[in-house]
């Protein structure tokens, strides 16, 4: 069993940034799938961002469309722990950040393929 907990959310004005991060139990941190979805209120969670490493310097990773160029998904696999940097936030941007692993390869966005999932963390921009 792998155990997710996010942190770093909070309240920031519009143009801010915030990093998240998430750290995750287990000995096999470096051969997971990580990825970052969010919700707001009324809406469904969506994809943001996926961080696949492969070894050494080589990944791959990839974002929602609204979020290309503001956000960055990196991680330490000696800390077990994949960020997710957020510059220039919007207000669009509030939502619940939860953090998901999936054990085995896959770079995809649909949420019903990952395994484990944190319990989340607020980000409110305001504007």
């Amino acid at each position: 069993q792998v155990q997710l907990v996010e942190s770093g959310g909070g309240l920031v004005q519009a143009g801010g940034s915030l990093r998240l991060s998430c750290a995750a139990s287990g000995r096999t941190f470096s051969s997971y799938t990580m990825a970052w979805f969010r919700q707001a209120p009324g809406k469904e969670r969506e994809f943001v961002a996926v961080h696949r490493w492969s070894g050494g310097s080589i990944y791959y990773a990839d974002y929602l469309d609204s979020v290309k160029g503001r956000f960055t998904v990196s991680r330490d696999n000696a800390k077990n722990t994949v960020y997710l940097q957020m510059n220039s936030l919007k207000p669009e941007d509030t939502a619940v950040y939860y953090c998901a692993a999936r054990r085995t390869y896959y770079t995809g966005s649909h949420s019903e393929e990952y395994d484990y999932w944190g319990q989340g963390t607020q980000v409110t921009v305001s504007s």
